[in-house]
């Protein structure tokens, strides 16, 4: 393997070994121009997500056509340094379809010619399923290896439920899938609790979601049982997402104002999370101006931006100062659309942000551990 081997995705419907994949599959082989992390253990878990990505975006297009709704979802690729630290593809769900915002990112960002970096390489698959239908739970996923320079890396796993409205059985259900995918009491009940320590929101009390799962830091002698384990939880949260998202599609009768207005400021919550306390999302926009369209591919298509800002005077300093900035950054409309320009201003303005403030990182929110990656940006 050479640092100038290229990574080419099979983007095709996820079948089992031997069958041929659906008829209608949407999916296209699409060949992307980055170059590919030397690490094998990196390799592997850019085959992992790969695989997990397939299966996501296969099962939301099937249950598109089901619907009778356009379900293709477009391939768009971005580079990191083009191509020569990598880079990713993300599969994003049509404008006017089922959903209303669906970003399935895959990507791999590597240093393997930059010795005297301390990250090797990072590898995730990360995404947020926004439907159009109220009644209808978002749902989050994160699944990354993270490997330094030596060899020695974790694993960073997410999976969360997030409606508008809770339906209990719906929790269950979901709660249920991953007490299958993460069969140890002990592990489980440490994901739970780091996940709704992430999640809260202190300045609301409240938390981003319902049922919260979050493994950071991850890793075990067992590195082959690690895997496996990342594996599981992705195909859960796929599977039993795939299944609530047919039932509240199947049962929901045509959504009232209400229903609209309860979601859109459920929406706001979402980006007013993501925006000012995500670890992730701020390290990604700190590390490179590359791909802040995908990075925020997350937030929902609208908010309610005088909802937004009636929750500064409850924003610890210099938080308060962010928050007007996402404000200003978004359209003077109600609702306000989130649009790739708003997106490209409210990177600048996080940027901005903690490069005056590095301090205001340690309002982020945290699971046990705050990773290297994040760290190294204080």
């Amino acid at each position: 393997m050479t640092s100038a081997r290229h990574h080419v995705a099979r983007v095709r419907s996820l079948a089992a070994p031997g069958r041929a994949p659906a008829p209608q599959s949407r999916y296209r082989r699409v060949v992307q121009r980055s170059i590919q992390a030397q690490s094998a253990r990196a390799t592997a878990a850019r085959e992992l997500v790969d695989t997990l990505q397939r299966r996501l975006v296969d099962a939301l297009e099937r249950v598109s056509r089901a619907r009778g709704r356009e379900g293709g979802f477009a391939p768009i690729e971005w580079l990191r340094d083009e191509g020569r630290h990598g880079g990713g593809v993300r599969f994003v769900a049509p404008g006017g379809g089922l959903f209303n915002r669906a970003s399935v990112n895959v990507s791999q960002v590597h240093y393997d010619d930059l010795p005297d970096k301390r990250l090797g390489s990072a590898t995730a698959l990360s995404t947020i399923i926004h439907p159009d239908e109220p009644a209808a739970p978002s749902v989050h996923m994160h699944i990354s290896w993270t490997e330094l320079r030596g060899g020695a890396g974790y694993w960073r796993v997410m999976a969360d439920l997030n409606p508008s409205h809770e339906e209990p059985q719906a929790t269950a259900r979901f709660d249920d899938a991953l007490a299958a995918a993460i069969a140890d009491d002990e592990l489980r009940a440490r994901a739970r609790a780091q996940g709704d320590r992430y999640f809260f929101i202190p300045a609301l009390g409240r938390h981003r979601g319902v049922t919260h799962y979050y493994l950071e830091g991850y890793a075990t002698a067992d590195a082959a049982a690690d895997a496996a384990l990342a594996r599981r939880v992705g195909e859960a949260t796929i599977d039993v997402y795939t299944a609530l998202l047919e039932d509240a599609l199947a049962r929901s009768p045509e959504p009232g104002s209400d229903a609209r207005a309860r979601q859109l400021a459920y929406h706001t919550l979402y980006l007013f999370q993501v925006l000012t306390l995500d670890r992730g999302t701020t390290s990604g926009l700190l590390v490179h101006d590359q791909n802040d369209v995908g990075i925020l591919g997350s937030l929902p298509s609208h908010v309610d931006r005088a909802l937004l800002a009636s929750w500064r005077d409850a924003m610890p300093a210099p938080q308060g100062e962010l928050l007007d900035g996402i404000v200003a950054a978004l359209p003077d409309a109600s609702p306000s659309p989130v649009t790739v320009a708003a997106k490209r201003a409210l990177a600048e303005v996080l940027r901005r942000h903690y490069r005056a403030h590095p301090e205001a990182l340690d309002l982020q929110a945290a699971g046990d551990v705050i990773p290297p990656t994040v760290a190294n940006h204080r």
